[in-house]
């Protein structure tokens, strides 16, 4: 294998552009992996760290253009390199045909939209939070897509925001639902009164589209941003999230999604709801101590899935026994599977390999799983004692974020793009010790449109694979969406069961059956 590399000073291209050119270059022929990136100090590192960084690269500035090849020989590399200036020129031109008015500025666009309340920030880093400002300081709110904002900009962002009544939902923010349109990375989902808070936007995804599936709906999805609950952060816009779904008439039940929350911020949170919410409060903190969410007058659940199950019970006017004895028949269905499912396995089959896109998802079925089969192995696990050694390199039970940015740089998001996830499970059905590979899929706006053609062969060719070495390893998959989405949850269901996976109705009962059939076989730590 060769690696080559260019730089082009001072040409930028927006990173979606960047992704999708990297994403078709890496499909060619005799290559193994390509980045095309602008030269940000956190680009280079992860390039370092996928192991792509060229010398050349290590002074390019944050507006050069990088681009690295891994190929199996020189000529490949260059061929690829060339193909790169093709697509990225192609892509260009289109844009330039197209005529449309893009506006440079934001007031620009303003000009354009003057009635506009609201702007999308996905610039680099380094610059978003000065344009958060502006926008804040023309009486905009603010969802910010952009990532790698210094916390101290975080702060300052929210601190005007809250002082303006303003929102600023980010950084980091990938999904929203406001007034009914869904933004960024959403689902399609039902009108009601139910809101959301939530700094996690698979968790977002999951709850609400729980709700619409079991015939309720949304008011508002207000995102926060990962890093709001943090103590540094202090819940600001978390906090101010739930004021305005207490304000909101169309509002009538709030639900909250998070990691845990700082003990502090939690604590807040807490005496925010004790005090000054009326409405009733539903409260998911994955991996936290429910009795506090109890403690101010919240209802806990245990798993986003509960969490929406509650809400739309509340909505309906539904007695909660109705939602428990649904849960209660599943544990008895999963358990039944899993006694069917772990009676083909060979005596060398024992673990659980989940290969996840969505990062709250991945840590949900984590927490579910050490409970039921211990500790397990992740690039971002629970425990930081089980810290994968090499991402790339599963062991034992483990549980790996394809989000996180040593598996992205140069390439689009894994909810867009399936090819290295596919790539994976061929990997990971090569282990004699795999029983279960457990994924999830994530339906709706952003994310790949023909989920289950992308899917369906993957998991088809590596049942085969394992079959032709004498065993059987079971596919597990949940599907965070809806009916209405554009790639229609229906379908996308039939396509991966007529593969041969199992699909379960919420990432929480993936997880469980997973666990229970790795339990079953001797695979607990």
């Amino acid at each position: 294998m060769v690696i080559k590399g260019i730089i082009k000073k001072g040409e930028y291209y927006d990173s979606v552009t960047l992704m999708l050119v990297a994403r078709d270059v890496t499909k060619l022929e005799g290559v193994e992996d390509a980045a095309v990136v602008m030269g940000t100090e956190q680009n280079k590192s992860i390039l370092e760290t996928s192991g792509i960084l060229l010398d050349m690269f290590k002074d390019a500035k944050d507006s050069d253009l990088l681009i690295a090849v891994k190929a199996k020989d020189e000529s490949t590399a260059n061929q690829a390199i060339q193909k790169v200036d093709e697509l990225l020129k192609a892509k260009r031109s289109k844009s330039q045909e197209a005529g449309e008015y893009m506006p440079k500025s934001l007031e620009g666009a303003l000009d354009f939209m003057p009635d506009a309340n609201m702007v999308i920030i996905s610039v680099a880093g380094k610059y978003a939070g000065d344009e958060a400002m502006k926008a804040l300081e023309k009486g905009l709110h603010v969802m910010l897509f952009s990532d790698n904002v210094p916390i101290e900009k975080e702060i300052e962002l929210k601190k005007y925001g809250r002082d303006q009544g303003l929102l600023v939902m980010g950084p980091d923010c990938g999904t929203a639902i406001i007034n009914g349109v869904p933004l960024c990375f959403a689902n399609v989902v039902n009108r009601g009164d139910i809101g959301i808070v939530a700094a996690s936007g698979t968790g977002l995804q999951e709850v609400s589209s729980v709700i619409t599936n079991e015939g309720s709906g949304i008011s508002q999805a207000i995102g926060t941003g990962g890093r709001d609950v943090k103590k540094d952060v202090g819940g600001i816009m978390f906090m101010e999230g739930i004021k305005a779904l207490e304000e909101d008439p169309e509002t009538k039940y709030i639900v909250l999604v998070s990691k845990p929350p700082h003990p502090e911020v939690l604590k807040k949170v807490a005496n925010l709801i004790k005090s000054e919410i009326k409405k009733p409060v539903v409260g998911i903190f994955l991996g936290g101590d429910p009795k506090v969410v109890e403690g101010a007058g919240a209802i806990p659940s245990n798993t986003l899935e509960e969490a929406g199950l509650i809400a739309a019970s509340l909505s309906k006017g539904k007695s909660m026994d109705e939602f428990k004895k649904l849960l209660e028949d599943r544990e008895k269905e999963i358990l039944q599977i899993a006694e069917k499912e772990s009676k083909n396995k060979t005596a060398t089959q024992k673990y659980v390999r989940g290969l996840y896109t969505g990062g709250t998802l991945c840590d949900e079925a984590m927490l579910i799983s050490r409970t039921i089969i211990g500790e397990v192995y992740g690039n971002a696990p629970i425990n930081p004692d089980f810290k994968l050694e090499n991402s790339w390199i599963s062991k034992e039970n483990s549980f790996v974020d394809l989000g996180e940015d040593e598996f992205t740089v140069g390439r689009p998001h894994p909810m867009i793009d399936f090819t290295l996830r596919n790539k994976k499970i061929l990997d990971e059905v090569k282990d004699p010790e795999v029983a279960v590979i457990l994924l999830d899929v994530v339906l709706g706006y952003g994310s790949n449109m023909q989920p289950g053609d992308e899917l369906s062969p993957a998991i088809k060719q590596a049942r085969e694979f394992a079959e032709k070495e004498g065993r059987n390893v079971t596919f597990i998959c949940s599907i965070t969406g809806t009916n209405k989405d554009p790639q229609d949850r229906k379908k996308v269901k039939e396509q991966l069961e007529d593969a041969g996976a199992i699909v379960m109705p919420s990432n929480a009962a993936a997880a469980k059956l997973a666990s229970y059939i790795v339990k079953n076989i001797g695979g607990v730590r």
